[in-house]
């Protein structure tokens, strides 16, 4: 029973229906087919606006390519510090960028908050000569703490940016699950709350490799689509990245996968919260899921054969994903209240 990652899980049925549809016939290269096109405009419905959309395969390379359309190789990126493209994608944006540099501020369960943005770009050196040059904000949602920031939380911290001329970037792995947990339109966590550019994310939550980099401000898309290509995420044969988002966004397939994958975290935690000696390291708004707890009971459990990451000191981290069975989330309780000694 394996909790370690969203991404060890397979591919959702209609996602792989999909695919084996779009492998019939012949269709037109580099992104010129009608599945292409039908998921541009599935997602402009989806988000109320115009919008200009490139899938690509991983999400480190729609981050890393966002923020390249954002910032120049003298810019600077503010970031959380337990970011995504801070800690986990191999100095790619800072490569994408031409030599930009990631800037990592603290926060609270994995949230910037205005006032040590702002503390930090009053400090950043605009103008000044021998300092990289503040040009984008990239915010996380939901977190890498599994958090959730509001409509205001993102409108409160872009409105900082703006005040200091930045663009915004927002890197949605877990968009649906931030979505799914707000019970919000997506639009009111984007570009009405001043986001200009969105990663947004399909392979955590059902897809098996597919991403799309949304520009809610065209003008900012004019170079993306050499930057990709110069990437090598141009695929010849788009339409299997396309046929992934048009499955994941028909029915709202997206939302439901994510709904089940919210719930099951919080069923998670509400039976380790519960124990003597056992805490939440974070509130649990999405998939994942902090836990801290005593050693002999993290041992008990991967005796017991499950697993999950070791994150610092007593912490586990727990990911539930789209098809996480509430009788696996029931075992992981249930062996926990046997190791805290419950019958």
């Amino acid at each position: 029973m394996n909790f370690m990652s969203d991404n060890v899980v397979g591919a959702a049925p209609e996602v792989l229906a999909a695919l084996a549809a779009a492998s019939e016939g012949a269709q037109p290269s580099y992104g010129a087919d009608p599945l292409t096109e039908r998921v541009s405009l599935d997602l402009a419905e989806l988000f109320e606006c115009d919008v200009t959309v490139f899938p690509v395969a991983t999400g480190t390379a729609a981050n890393a390519l966002a923020l390249s359309v954002l910032t120049p190789p003298y810019g600077a990126v503010y970031c959380h510090e337990e970011a995504h493209v801070q800690v986990d994608e191999c100095g790619a944006p800072e490569l994408m960028s031409g030599g930009a540099k990631l800037l990592p501020l603290a926060g609270l369960h994995g949230k910037l908050d205005p006032v040590t943005l702002a503390g930090a770009l009053d400090r950043g050196g605009a103008g000044f000569v021998h300092h990289v040059q503040p040009a984008a904000l990239t915010l996380t949602q939901a977190t890498e703490s599994g958090t959730v920031y509001t409509p205001d939380e993102v409108a409160a911290l872009t409105d900082v940016a703006r005040a200091h001329k930045l663009r915004v970037h927002m890197d949605g792995a877990r968009f649906a699950n931030a979505v799914a947990h707000l019970a919000c339109a997506p639009a009111d966590i984007t570009w009405r709350a001043g986001v200009d550019v969105l990663s947004f994310g399909a392979t955590k939550n059902g897809a098996l490799a597919a991403e799309a980099v949304i520009f809610f401000d065209k003008a900012l898309a004019e170079s993306f689509a050499y930057r990709r290509k110069r990437a090598g995420h141009l695929f010849s044969k788009m339409r299997f990245l396309s046929a992934q988002l048009d499955a994941y966004l028909t029915d709202g397939l997206w939302l439901r996968l994510a709904t089940h994958a919210n719930a099951m975290a919080a069923r998670l935690a509400a039976g380790l919260d519960a124990l003597p000696g056992v805490g939440l390291r974070s509130p649990v708004q999405a998939n994942e899921v902090f836990a801290i707890m005593p050693e002999p009971m993290i041992a008990g459990l991967e005796v017991a054969g499950f697993r999950f990451y070791r994150w610092d000191g007593a912490c586990i981290r727990l990911v539930t994903s789209w098809n996480t069975d509430a009788t696996h989330v029931d075992a992981f309780i249930a062996t926990a209240r046997g190791l805290a000694g419950i019958v």
